[in-house]
């Protein structure tokens, strides 16, 4: 198993919930100890981690929405067909696909986006 150099582990309240949300998103899991209320998940590359909140990693009382000022950014293969998918499925959606421009050193990209809140709060941006 490859590893990304920079996986985020979100602390949530209710690992079996948080899991089945990952993996209705179409998330796969790619190990998981149970013992530990841990689980490893991927979708087209994106890993994520999520472990149920145990005080070993807290800097300080957790409140919904967690992830406060922060937004976990992950590219999909094609955005208007997963979209589609998700909005088929009734996920809710933080906000609905859209076209945003970013400038990066004087060049301007459109970045096609959704976003959507898991259960805890924390905020998942889907692009292309």
């Amino acid at each position: 198993m490859k590893f990304n150099q920079l996986i985020p582990e979100l602390s949530v309240t209710d690992i079996e919930k948080s899991k089945s949300f990952y993996i209705a998103l179409g998330f796969q899991v790619m190990y998981e100890r149970v013992e530990d209320k841990f689980v490893f998940l991927e979708l087209e590359g994106n890993q994520i981690m999520i472990e149920q909140i145990n005080d070993n990693w807290n800097t300080g009382i957790l409140e919904y929405p967690f992830g406060r000022g922060i937004n976990i950014s992950m590219t999909v293969s094609n955005i208007d067909e997963y979209f589609q998918k998700l909005k088929d499925s009734h996920v809710l959606f933080y906000k609905e696909l859209m076209v945003n421009q970013y400038e990066v050193n004087g060049v301007t990209y459109n970045d096609k986006e959704f976003l959507i809140q898991d259960p805890d709060g924390y905020l998942l941006r889907f692009n292309q």
